[in-house]
């Protein structure tokens, strides 16, 4: 039943948000609001409760958005019921996401290992995928290591961390000057207000703060294929380009995932071109899989550099849960 979905999941969130606790409790209790959500598209109540946080963030929902700043579960669940009947529109379209933090601890290595390979003394970072831009922050966030690296900028209001596998430390060294930051794929406007309304109104505030550092970068839409060369062409010649995907490829058919890797090869005519991929095993064409199977539950951190029709591959270690775990290999 679907009332005994959101009773569970308020238990659930009882240790970790006490609105989402009371809101969950209190729609698990109307029958009303869960003949509206059973019309929706999506009925998990982690679906849900992100809708209404979205519509909260976006202005729609003002006493549902006051209750939530004011920390006070028992007007958010009487407002998240009233948001419930009133809204015509609850129908979840988009896919829930996780404030992936790891990813920084990752790929700010990986860009840093490529800029060394070429000798590069700066870098134009194209991030291809659904990030909201947030992974084009990589240099502007600080890093702490469970082996007690610290990488990045300790003064930055954004601070993660991540744990390290095995003996062997991340590279020391540090991302260059950024000269340039592309987004590529950025289709939905609101993708940033999104990654904040996946959390419970508790826990926003540091996916809040980078959202807020991130000065606006270049945006193109489009097939990411077809928008690379553009991409391209907005770094400077002086500068080396810096491909980012993660998590992102496997959006793409193997077959678009190779034009990807043949767009990469077209642009290192004149220049080197570096690609940092943080994908599934076997995802990322042309990076080795390391004898690991498919599926098999981690990524693979690769460096890819093109650099005059030649391509050196590597993958420079594994990473778990979305990066918050890594193991470096190269």
């Amino acid at each position: 039943m679907l009332a005994d979905a959101y009773r569970r999941f308020s238990e659930a969130s009882a240790s970790t948000s006490p609105l989402y606790e009371r809101v969950a409790l209190a729609l698990s209790a109307s029958e009303e609001a869960l003949g509206a959500i059973a019309t929706t598209g999506k009925r998990h109540p982690a679906a849900v409760l992100a809708a209404l946080h979205d519509l909260a963030l976006a202005g729609r929902a003002p006493a549902l958005a006051a209750a939530y700043a004011a920390r006070d579960a028992d007007a958010a669940a009487s407002a998240a019921i009233d948001t419930v009947l009133r809204t015509s529109d609850l129908t979840v379209r988009r896919s829930l996401r996780a404030d992936e933090t790891g990813r920084h601890a990752v790929l700010y290595p990986a860009v840093t290992e490529a800029a060394r390979r070429v000798g590069a003394d700066a870098v134009g970072l194209i991030d291809v995928g659904r990030t909201a831009g947030l992974n084009l922050n990589v240099d502007r966030v600080g890093i702490t290591y469970d082996n007690g690296q610290a990488l990045g900028d300790p003064t930055s209001p954004v601070q993660v961390s991540a744990s390290v596998v095995g003996d062997r430390p991340v590279p020391a060294g540090a991302v260059p000057d950024v000269v340039a930051r592309v987004a590529v794929d950025v289709t939905d406007p609101d993708a940033a207000r999104w990654l904040l309304a996946c959390l419970p109104p508790e826990h926003g505030e540091r996916l809040a703060a980078e959202i807020a550092l991130t000065a606006p970068p270049l945006l193109l839409a489009g097939d990411p294929v077809e928008v690379l060369p553009a991409a391209f062409a907005r770094v400077p010649a002086d500068a080396l380009p810096v491909v980012t995907t993660t998590w992102a490829l496997s959006a793409l058919p193997l077959e678009g995932r190779l034009r990807f890797l043949h767009r990469l090869d077209e642009a290192a005519t004149d220049r080197a071109v570096a690609w940092v991929s943080v994908e599934g095993v076997g995802v990322a064409p042309s990076v080795p899989t390391l004898g690991d199977r498919r599926a098999s539950g981690h990524s693979t951190i690769g460096v890819a550099v093109f650099r005059h029709s030649t391509l050196r591959t590597e993958a420079v270690g594994r990473c778990w849960s979305r990066g918050r775990l890594l193991a470096w290999l190269a």
